[in-house]
């Protein structure tokens, strides 16, 4: 049987009646005297294959009651519609193969700890929850490429090895680059700035890291970002974006995503609530509501991740936070012309306690107020000259922004913690498997 003969899960509705053959492994099985259902998965798909003694030979039945769980197995049978058997189809099996008899296997039914699983991540990966959280992950992403590609912006990639900080350089990674010091990106927002002055709206989609010793549920060293940059675009535009950005997102998720969200038990409805405009408010008015709520924030500080909750937990959509005090905002960031000590910046902050899923804002293009914010952030100029000299050459107003996307899966999935939305999470004291 060659491998173009085989059948998917995800494609059984297209073989009712059919006699088709499926490889892949036994998630599970119970046995019921002469008849056993076992549950089978390929990657793309959760089924029910019933094997009868009668339909066997001795030979095919001995070698399904000898499988184990997560058993590499090819089966052979007939398509069958059951509304009771999960996706609506089941497979009558004629025929068993087996390609290897696992050992036994570590994560059974039975409720394991947090770090037992983590440790095991290699193998928890294989489970109905982290199958559907997968597949949400990968309809976020493609889904935040389409609606980019469809808006005509180029995807482009930014470096990983950066000669200079971009977000701030106590959480940066530091590295020897032969006899030269280099950082792991923070973001790709610098390089991003350069493609945006040459062909007008870019993005970039990679891995960012965060020398951060945070051990929040938040929080993750190594995490990936989409981080779209347009020239001529100001604040107000970048926002726009944000907003289109996101419910484009969830739109298709809601559409294309609807069995995985069922697995996660996601209230749906908290999901299709979310459409613009988003809710508005000025860091001003957020610390003065900060302060009725008699929280412990402090005027002038950043939000940490209990007051983004407190702010934005109860509403219906995301929050749309702008015009933070300029000191604690990064160097680049354009000031208000009409206030410098507030910034034109904005993070948006997701409902039901995600906190900021997105941050950005406009860009200085003035060369002198750069050179300026540059010395006063005490940068090495001669590190940022190329990123100067997009400001000599044709300098424009510009902004975007940066969407963490793992932060955007725990709130789409409901997640407890931002180490279920990437498949091999990197914290602050574990760096495997």
């Amino acid at each position: 049987m060659t491998s173009e003969a085989q059948v998917y899960v995800s494609d059984l509705s297209q073989h009712e009646g059919e006699t088709v053959t499926m490889r892949g492994w036994l998630h599970n099985r119970r046995s019921s005297g002469k008849l056993q259902f076992l549950v089978f998965r390929d990657g793309s798909g959760f089924m029910q294959a019933v094997v009868s003694k009668a339909d066997l030979p001795e030979e095919a039945w001995e070698r399904t009651r000898a499988l184990t769980q997560e058993s590499s197995i090819e089966l052979e049978g007939t398509v069958r519609k059951d509304a009771r058997a999960p996706g609506g189809f089941e497979l009558t099996v004629s025929d068993v193969k087996v390609f290897q008899i696992a050992e036994d296997y570590p994560i059974t039914p039975k409720e394991h700890g947090v770090n037992f699983l983590l440790d095991n991540r290699h193998l928890w990966l294989r489970s109905k929850r982290q199958h559907a959280i997968l597949r949400i992950r990968n309809e976020v992403i493609m889904s935040a490429r389409r609606y980019l590609d469809d808006q005509g912006f180029i995807g482009c990639d930014t470096p990983i090895f950066t000669p200079n900080a971009c977000e701030g350089t106590t959480t940066l990674f530091e590295t020897k680059y032969f006899d030269q010091r280099a950082f792991l990106t923070q973001s790709g927002q610098l390089y991003n700035e350069a493609i945006a002055m040459a062909v007008g709206k870019t993005y970039s989609f990679g891995p960012t890291f965060r020398a951060e010793k945070s051990k929040t549920r938040r929080h993750l060293i190594e995490f990936w970002m989409i981080e779209p940059e347009v020239a001529y675009h100001e604040l107000d535009d970048t926002i726009a974006l944000a907003e289109n950005l996101i419910c484009a997102i969830i739109e298709s998720v809601l559409e294309r995503r609807r069995p995985e969200l069922d697995v996660l038990e996601r209230d749906v409805s908290k999901l299709e609530s979310v459409k613009k405009p988003f809710h508005r408010t000025t860091y001003d008015e957020a610390a003065e509501k900060l302060e009725e709520k008699g929280t412990d924030f402090v005027p002038g500080s950043d939000f940490g991740a209990q007051d983004e909750t407190v702010l934005a937990e109860e509403l219906d959509r995301p929050l749309v936070v702008t015009h933070y005090p300029t000191d604690i905002k990064a160097f680049y960031m354009q000031p208000d012309a009409e206030r410098p000590d507030r910034a034109l910046c904005v993070d948006i902050l997701a409902p039901e306690g995600y906190g900021e899923i997105v941050g950005g804002g406009q860009r200085i293009h003035d060369p002198e107020l750069l050179e300026q914010r540059l010395k006063d952030h005490d940068l090495p100029r001669d590190a940022f000259q190329w990123y100067l000299d997009l400001r000599r050459y044709g300098s424009v107003p510009h902004a975007g922004f940066g969407m963490g996307i793992e932060r955007f899966i725990s709130w789409i999935c409901k997640l407890e913690h931002l180490r279920e939305a990437i498949p091999f999470p990197r914290m602050l004291y574990r760096l495997s498997p």
